[in-house]
């Protein structure tokens, strides 16, 4: 599925568009996010897309913030910067650029909707395995 298909799945999760003005939205950044890395792209090896995401930003010191996304409690906030540094440089600059925005606006994008994305595609506390993200989305659509 291409980011921007992607992108409005993940604009309707997060209520909405997520447009914050032109092609710059919320969902079209997650939705070029979650694309680079499910085709292999940022070094996230096997597994879906927002397994690679949570094991890569575990690993960047991020833990507690992503635990806190897919458990059931409150979800922290983490920032552009952060999500900048745990991002790969090639990921992020392609995120920025199929979105059309800068990478500090990506990045930014980024650490605003990941939290509320990530926890509504783990209502149940855990990561589901072997399920495609367009899959999982369709499944909270309400």
């Amino acid at each position: 599925m291409a980011g921007n298909d992607l992108g409005s799945l993940l604009g309707g999760l997060l209520g909405g568009s997520g447009q914050s003005g032109g092609q710059g939205g919320a969902g079209n950044v997650l939705g070029a996010l979650l694309g680079a890395l499910g085709s292999g792209q940022g070094g996230t090896g096997g597994g879906n897309a927002l397994e690679g995401l949570i094991g890569m930003l575990t690993r960047s010191g991020l833990v507690d913030q992503a635990q806190s996304w897919v458990g059931t409690g409150e979800n922290q906030a983490v920032s552009g910067a952060q999500i900048a540094e745990a991002l790969p440089d090639e990921t992020l600059r392609k995120v920025a650029r199929e979105s059309g925005v800068s990478t500090e606006q990506a990045a930014d994008q980024i650490a605003r909707s990941l939290p509320t994305a990530v926890d509504r595609l783990t209502p149940s506390g855990e990561v589901p395995e072997g399920r495609s993200i367009e899959d999982l989305v369709r499944e909270q659509q309400l």
